[in-house]
């Protein structure tokens, strides 16, 4: 079993970094060096924090090995140095190897490999490629012209800092630093910038995570929130349509100015690629390829404008394309949470949903998550589970807090974590010291890394489930992590007093912490900000738990959901009167559609019946009848064609045209009505095309 356990998590670890990042990006739109950094990066920083707790037993094991090899002082020597460290426990109790034993020499290469290539990654090939995604350019060499412009503020900050103390150094005769020590001082400020911004998201992550498991117990609660996303979302919605339709007018005034034979028609060729399908078939239709520039003196745009309408299409058009995923998702979770309301007070204790799901489901999960099986945990036990979790989880989040308070206690040891730790280790329990140690930064972890998937910047950073998250913010997201992960964990090794510059202890220190190399170049920073700092997660907290963010946004115009405020109520009240729409809409949708299925079986038959009869009827043999079968024949025909427009106008009555909405519905009444829109369009003709790979 020797390194299989690091293997096995190394594989398993890349396949969850896959499976979110298939989530949040888009394999099959966005560039493919946006998908391999960012998951290079996300992949990088989950390994660090799985492969922690085998580094910390392999520590354990080691400390009880050499403890075992100097349990006998050699003579005449006084009873000091590493033997007097050793407990009777440790003399007692023999040293056996952990089943995830990592063989002597690989844990220090391993998290070399690791940390360095995640502070590249962060530090310069990211923000580049950052700014090579967001640019409008129409080939690589102006890609990559406008990330080194854009990024030359950005590198010659940190290269004029590291210059000046370099300078510092040099002049200063008192200083003697070598290149170990200026690594050393790299990697402190790099952890320290870290620090700074983690101690403000896992200060939020701890209260809020408990509170949004105890909150998702209340159905009402849960109801009328998504009722405010929806009347927010629906503002938002407009707005990117708004702001589509004016940069489809800018592109369409550049697709007519620019002709086949301008210089700059392929640029304009590739930003009509990047238009949505409806707006690139109007614009076509309205192209005149016979017409050369020369002919008439107009001015034209430069290739500088062109790069940022190209920016702008980009931008506007994922944008579009998100609200509108968004929207779908956001009616089917209000649409269920509105059945589940319903369905509480059943006395069938049958779960019956309103609209059925156009996906069909798996025939294992319906036959043993059915009807009744969806009742009870929908209406009794999805709200108890949701209660107990969130009391385990504030348990866990009051023992971090004590734990941040308290770490740097070492004589007694009032860490919790560290309390934990040490009691398994005098046993030597490699399992329950993998266990609680994962669990331990598994949920320091999840708070930190949560809050950065839902804190939004504007439409600046913002990541969306489905697909919908553009390069820009997966990219930024990828810095965030390879920027919080060292300090996060250095952070938990100082909970647990792993760390020999926190337990103050001559003891063997783990292959992480060996790495990072000896704080006491910076004793400010060692003794000073690594432990009082994070003492401010206590007022960060209570802060949270009174929601003041979320007040003084509010304050600042940024609506918020807040129970207690009247702009919140009318919020809701207008998300409601949305979702009541949206459902009343469907459902004429289906009504229209059974009625269309019915008309279909009914008549279908009687069509073919009546294309038999005139059949026969017309055979030459029975002239005799001929008159009146023709008579008869075009009176019935004139019946059938009456019918057929008395059945057209009852579904168009019964199924009137909404068009704010997403689909028409009328595909098989087009070649029969022959009616067009305004823009010589059928009507079955709609925008659905953004929702192609949902």
């Amino acid at each position: 079993m020797s390194g299989a356990a690091l293997g096995l998590e190394i594989v398993f670890v890349f396949f969850l970094a896959l499976f979110l990042l298939h989530r949040y990006g888009d394999f099959k739109k966005q560039h493919r060096l946006v998908i391999v950094g960012t998951l290079l990066a996300w992949y990088l920083c989950f390994l660090i924090v799985f492969i922690l707790p085998l580094d910390v037993s392999t520590t354990i094991y080691n400390r009880c090995r050499h403890a075992a090899a100097n349990s006998s002082p050699p003579e005449n020597s006084n009873v000091t140095g590493v033997y007097a460290s050793v407990t009777p426990a440790q003399r007692q109790h023999p040293c056996f190897k952990p089943w995830s034993y990592i063989p002597d020499g690989i844990m220090p290469i391993f998290w070399r490999v690791v940390y360095w290539t995640s502070q590249f990654l962060t530090w310069i090939l990211l923000p580049f490629m950052q700014s090579y995604a967001r640019s409008g350019g129409f080939s690589i060499t102006g890609k990559i012209k406008t990330a080194l412009i854009e990024n030359a503020i950005y590198y010659g900050t940190y290269l004029l800092i590291f210059g000046a103390f370099l300078i510092y150094v040099a002049v200063n005769p008192r200083l003697h630093l070598e290149w170990n020590q200026l690594q050393t001082i790299g990697i402190a400020a790099a952890n320290t910038w870290g620090l700074f911004l983690l101690v403000l998201l896992l200060g939020y992550g701890l209260v809020e995570i408990p509170r949004s498991y105890w909150n998702g117990a209340k159905r009402g609660y849960l109801l009328m929130k998504t009722y405010f996303k929806a009347a927010k979302l629906m503002t938002e919605k407009a707005d990117a349509e708004e702001n589509l339709e004016d940069v489809m007018e800018e592109v369409r005034k550049v697709n007519e100015s620019i002709k086949y034979n301008h210089p700059l028609r392929k640029c304009v060729d590739t930003i009509l690629k990047k238009c949505p399908t409806d707006y690139q078939e109007k614009m076509g239709r309205n192209m005149d390829d016979y017409e050369d520039f020369d002919e008439k003196r107009n001015t034209y745009p430069s290739e500088k404008s062109l790069v940022k309408l190209h920016k702008q299409v980009i931008y506007s058009v994922q944008r579009h394309r998100r609200t509108q995923v968004q929207w779908q998702i956001l009616l089917e979770q209000a649409f269920y949470l509105e059945d589940v309301a319903k369905n509480e007070t059943s006395a069938t204790h049958q779960f019956v949903h309103t609209f059925q799901s156009p996906e069909p489901e798996n025939r294992f999960i319906q036959y043993f998550y059915n009807p009744t099986v969806e009742w009870y945990w929908e209406c009794l036990l999805r709200p108890w589970f949701h209660r107990i979790l969130a009391v385990v989880l504030s348990i866990f989040s009051v023992i971090v807090v004590w734990s941040e308070c308290t770490f740097f206690s070492t004589t007694p040891v009032l860490s919790l974590f560290a309390v934990f730790i040490q009691l398994a280790e005098k046993t030597y329990n490699y399992i329950y010291i993998e266990i609680a140690c994962f669990l331990s930064i598994f949920f320091l972890s999840i708070c930190v890394y949560s809050t950065v998937f839902r804190i939004r910047v504007f439409n600046y950073y913002y990541l969306a489930s489905h697909h919908q998250t553009d390069a820009y913010s997966l990219l930024f997201s990828g810095m965030l992590f390879c920027r919080l992960t060292p300090p996060l964990c250095l952070n938990f090794l100082g909970l647990t007093h792993m760390d020999a510059s926190i337990s103050h202890q001559n003891t063997q220190p783990t292959a992480y912490t060996s790495i990072m190399g000896s704080m006491k170049v910076l004793s400010f920073i060692a003794d000073g900000f690594y432990i009082y700092y994070p003492m401010l997660v206590v007022i960060l907290c209570i802060a949270t738990y009174f929601s003041l963010g979320t007040r003084c946004l509010n304050l600042l115009g940024f609506q918020q959901f807040m129970g207690d405020n009247d702009m919140t109520s009318d919020l809701v009240d207008e998300g409601k009167e949305l979702i009541r729409r949206e459902k009343r809409k469907r459902q004429r949708q289906e009504e229209g559609e059974n009625r269309r299925r019915e008309w279909k079986e009914r008549y279908g038959h009687n069509r073919e019946d009546s294309t038999r009869n005139r059949n026969v009827h017309s055979d030459p043999k029975e002239s005799n009848f001929s008159d009146t079968t023709t008579n008869w024949s075009s009176k019935y025909t004139r019946a059938n064609n009456r019918t057929e427009r008395d059945r057209i106008e009852l579904l168009q009555d019964a199924e009137p045209l909404d068009f704010n909405a997403e689909t028409f519905t009328d595909d098989s009444l087009e070649p029969e009505s022959g009616r067009y829109q305004p823009g010589g369009r059928y009507l079955s003709m709609s925008s659905s095309i953004i929702f192609e790979d949902i």
